[in-house]
């Protein structure tokens, strides 16, 4: 065993880590691969916004500033922020009705815990499974951008890499909500989260729009810092800045991923 798991294994409880997290993987690819077009359907929904949004009332709007001050075409502004919106939509919905699903009603966690698996391996391997459909949208997100001439800048590369920090911070969140849910009921709350975060983290419009104390609640939304990443990536800012939102998805990831882990250890192995 690596050194690293090795350690791992000393740390955590015994039963919590197995290091076969891959093995979800595995399984969702060979469930989902006669479902592709379920799958990939959530791709569809920012590619209407950019279509509608981009290029219907972008007409009206005429050009816009972009993150590094200069004039650019309000489709240019809006895309980035959409990308960011399909690789957090990709992985919030897997990483909670699916989840939901299999937790309580196919009761497919409890099968998998009465095999050396534990609830870390549980937990990584959904996260990376919502984390790969993420990156899916995303990927196919970036390749109608490129198409439509949208990424002018070679550090447009890194936002591919970027979204799939966002979904996998975004996948290890919801999957830790998921383990708090009772009923389908309880999913109107995750769309009563997602909804005003995609209108208000300045998806369509800048921040300078919003007045002060509205303006620093906006700032603190996930969403808005994966717009601004994606936005600045896109047109080619590279400022230290960036930094502060790469370790706020990171910690994000690392909280979510620990928390769902205890969640389904508390669940599951009582």
């Amino acid at each position: 065993m690596a050194t690293g798991g090795g350690l791992l294994l000393r740390v955590l409880p015994p039963g919590m880590y197995a290091g076969r997290a891959r093995v979800l993987v595995e399984r969702s690819l060979l469930v989902n691969r006669r479902a592709w077009l379920a799958v990939v359907s959530g791709f569809c929904e920012p590619l209407f916004y950019l279509f509608a949004m981009g290029f219907g009332f972008g007409q009206l709007v005429g050009d816009v500033v972009g993150p590094g001050g200069e004039k650019i075409s309000y489709v240019a502004f809006v895309a980035p922020a959409l990308l960011a919106a399909s690789a957090m939509n990709g992985a919030v919905y897997d990483a909670t009705f699916n989840i939901f699903f299999k937790f309580k009603y196919a009761k497919l966690y409890d099968a998998m815990l009465a095999t050396p698996l534990g609830p870390i391996d549980v937990a990584v391997g959904e996260i990376a499974w919502a984390l790969l459909r993420g990156g899916l949208y995303a990927a196919g997100f970036l390749s109608v951008m490129l198409a439509m001439g949208l990424l002018v800048s070679p550090w447009a590369l890194l936002a591919l890499p970027a979204a799939l920090l966002v979904a996998f911070s975004f996948a290890a969140v919801g999957m830790a909500c998921t383990t708090f849910m009772r009923s389908w009921q309880d999913f109107d709350l995750i769309q009563l989260a997602l909804m005003p975060m995609f209108l208000f983290s300045t998806t369509f419009f800048p921040l300078t729009v919003y007045p002060g104390l509205v303006r620093v609640i906006v700032q603190c939304l996930p969403l808005y810092h994966a717009i601004e990443l994606m936005r600045k990536l896109c047109a080619g800012v590279v400022e230290a800045g960036l930094l502060w939102h790469v370790a706020y998805f990171a910690v994000m990831a690392g909280i979510g991923v620990v928390f769902s882990a205890r969640r389904l250890g508390v669940l599951l192995l009582r």
